[in-house]
Order: C-alpha cells, then sequence, then structure tokens
C-alpha cells in the first residue's frame, strides 16, 4: 500500500500536469481540460447496547478528477480515491476483518481507481464506457452511496437518450460493482438497468426495470419493475411509487412489493415531509432487496435496516428542515415495523436523526450529525444503537 508521503508526491504530480494539460487547452480553445480535488475528513464514533466494544474512527478521504476537454463529442475523465485512517483513531472494525471487537465503521483503507471512463455526447444522446458514478432518481435502487469514505462505482456501459422533449430513456449494463469495502468486496455482475423517465403535467413519471445478477452470494437473481411518480409544486412536494420483485436464491423463488409515499410542504421558515415506505415480504421468508441503493439515505441514520428483515420492512417517518447562522439543519423521526409479523418479529424499533451542516469560505463545508435506535420489543438481532459524526470538507 503507498505511503500517504508517496500519495501526497503523487497527487502533486498529477495537479501540476493536469494544470498544464488546462491551459494548453486554454490558449486554443475556450473548452477547457478541469482538474479537481476535495478532501473529506470524519470522526465516526459508535455505542451499541451489547458485546462489541465502542467504536472511533478518523479518516481522511481524498480524491483526484481530471476531465478531458472535449474532442468532437469526447470527453474523458479519470479520478483517484485514497481513504486513510488519522491520527492512529482507528478503534473500529472496518468490515474486512480488523479490528472486530469494534462496532463497525464501513470506511476501511483503500487507494483505488475511482472512476476511468470516455464519454460521447452528441445532439439527444450520452454515451458513457468504463468505471462511472451511476445513480438513478432517488437512489433507493442505484447510488454511488457517497455517504461512505469509498463510494460506490460501477464498470458500465451507459446510454442515454432524449428523443423527444420531456421523455428521457436510460439504459446501464454493469459487469463490476465497486463497493464500498474496497476492492477485495467488489463484485463481478451482469446487470441490465432500464429508467424511463417522462415529464407530464401531474409530474415526473418513471418506469423502470432492473434486472441484476451477481456472480457471487446466495442470491443469484433480483427482477425488479416498477413505476414512480414524483412533483414539485408550488410550495407543496410528493412521491408515490410501486413496484415488484422477484429474486432467486440457492434454495427456491421469492417474489413480494416495495410502496411508498411521501408529501411535504415549505413554509416560509421550515419544511415538513411526512412519509411512509413499505420493502415487503414473501411470508416472512424474503426481504425487498435493493443491493446497490444509497442506503444511508433509507430507513434511518443508524443503518440498522442496510439488509431488509426477512420479515420485510415498514417505515413511517417524518422530518422537519430549516436554516439558522447560514447553516441547514434537518430532524428526521422514524418508526419501525414488520411487514409480515410473526410470533417473534413484529416492532422493530424507533429512531431519531438530526444533522446540521454549513459552508463557509467558499469551498468548505463542515457538518455535525447524530443518529440513536431503539431497538423494539421484538427486533431480533438488533440493539441500541448511538452514532456521531464530526466532519470537515473541502472542495478545489
Amino acid at each position: 500500500m503507498p505511503s500517504v508521503r508517496q500519495l501526497s508526491t503523487f497527487t502533486a504530480l498529477i495537479l501540476i500536469a493536469a494544470s498544464s494539460v488546462s491551459a494548453s487547452a486554454n490558449s486554443e480553445s475556450d473548452n477547457e481540460a478541469k482538474t479537481s480535488i476535495d478532501f473529506n475528513l470524519r470522526y465516526e464514533a459508535v455505542a451499541q447496547d451489547n458485546a462489541l466494544k465502542d467504536a472511533g474512527a478518523l479518516t481522511l478521504r481524498t480524491r483526484l478528477n481530471y476531465t478531458s476537454a472535449n474532442y468532437h463529442g469526447f470527453t474523458g475523465v479519470v479520478e483517484f480515491e485514497d481513504s486513510r485512517q488519522v491520527a492512529g483513531i482507528k478503534n473500529y472494525n472496518d468490515t474486512l476483518g480488523n479490528n472486530t471487537p469494534y462496532a463497525v465503521v464501513a470506511d476501511p483503507e483503500t487507494t483505488e481507481l475511482d472512476q476511468a471512463f470516455v464519454q460521447y455526447q452528441q445532439d439527444k444522446i450520452i454515451a458513457k464506457v468504463g468505471r462511472q458514478v451511476i445513480t438513478l432518481d432517488n437512489h433507493r435502487y442505484l447510488g454511488h452511496v457517497g455517504w461512505r469514505q469509498d463510494r460506490q462505482t460501477f464498470d458500465a456501459v451507459t446510454l442515454d437518450y432524449t428523443p423527444v422533449d420531456h421523455l428521457k430513456i436510460s439504459y446501464s449494463y454493469i459487469n463490476k460493482r465497486n463497493r464500498i469495502f474496497a476492492q477485495i468486496k467488489d463484485l463481478h455482475s451482469k446487470d441490465h438497468l432500464l429508467n424511463i423517465a417522462y415529464k407530464t403535467d401531474y409530474g415526473l413519471l418513471t418506469a423502470y426495470s432492473y434486472l441484476l445478477d451477481v456472480d457471487e452470494g446466495a442470491t443469484k437473481g433480483v427482477d425488479t419493475f416498477g413505476l414512480r411518480l414524483n412533483a414539485n409544486k408550488n410550495k407543496f412536494t410528493y412521491f408515490a411509487e410501486y413496484a415488484r420483485q422477484s429474486a432467486d436464491t440457492s434454495s427456491t423463488n421469492y417474489s413480494t412489493s416495495y410502496m411508498a409515499i411521501e408529501g411535504g410542504y415549505s413554509f416560509d421558515a421550515v419544511a415538513v415531509k411526512l412519509g411512509a415506505e413499505v420493502l415487503g415480504s414473501d411470508e416472512a421468508m424474503y426481504g425487498f432487496s435493493t443491493p446497490l441503493a444509497t442506503l444511508h439515505k433509507f430507513n434511518g441514520w443508524a443503518d440498522q435496516f442496510l439488509l431488509t428483515p426477512k420479515e420485510g420492512l415498514v417505515d413511517i417517518y417524518a422530518s422537519i428542515a430549516g436554516k439558522v447562522f447560514n447553516g441547514s439543519w434537518t430532524l428526521a423521526v422514524h418508526d419501525y415495523s414488520a411487514d409480515k409479523a410473526t410470533d417473534t418479529v413484529d416492532d422493530l424499533g424507533r429512531e431519531v436523526n438530526v444533522v446540521y451542516t454549513k459552508k463557509f469560505a467558499k469551498n468548505y463545508t463542515a457538518g455535525i450529525k447524530y443518529a440513536t435506535y431503539s431497538a423494539g420489543d421484538s427486533a431480533i438481532g438488533k440493539v441500541d444503537t448511538d452514532k456521531f459524526w464530526l466532519w470537515l470538507s473541502a472542495k478545489f
């Protein structure tokens, strides 16, 4: 593994070279190559009511991006990502078998090629080939998991086509999932994702088909078909979604559904939202699955439901958000229960989330965040959990 000094030297050399290329491009055309770098320094603490020791992690993520100038519709992107432990604060299970007596913080040390793709854009078509970030809709099915230090990217071919106004067709074929647990836990796959969005007078209507197939794991194939409608009208926001899913495991096949509804209203000082999400269950044997999602965004920041229980999950939630001291704050509450209750699993607990973020000096953002989860009376495998984060990020 490269040392921090080696990485710093390498970064400086790349920046100098990229700046030279950018200057050369600027002398010939207004279309310039671009180089950017960003940092995220974060402290995360985890305390759980079980035998695991309380975890503490201070990590620094560095991401360096070079985007070429446009040449007859073609551009190229190369991006490196590095995550390091800082100041010896590393008492945490990093998901790679290190410090297992501690609670998990899913930020292992890693240095890797985050993105490397060629893009072609002309008229109504955008095509990408290579390692890339792919997100769809609200990240419920496909996201970059950008909250973690090692974000998720994909080795893929992607095509976006806009044949007429208000209609967009997106297709991706993924043959490798570069997940958040460093390269050792990346997965080879044969994933087909089709997303068709049409803007109507009532909102954006989206139909999708996500056919996922991994080479490793007990669940081989997960096929999901669904519809989503979301809109922002005056001070109101709303969305509704329904999907059906079938899963092919090593032992049998399962079928279940997904439903979500949310409404919100923006007052002068605050915005409020109320919603419900149901990840269904097939007779308490299999829970609706979204393995490529930005899961931290859903079902509470304590990350207790990254894997849907086989009994399914009903999440009823409310949030209020506003601004103070030129920063943004959000308070959210969740109530969890099983979709298919059994004698031993029904009440899955409650959670409170709060966050405050503030941008300053143009390039910097600081934040503080807290999540507290209280396990339900029949939340099998769940325990009371508190998580705390403090971070500072910079982009140049």
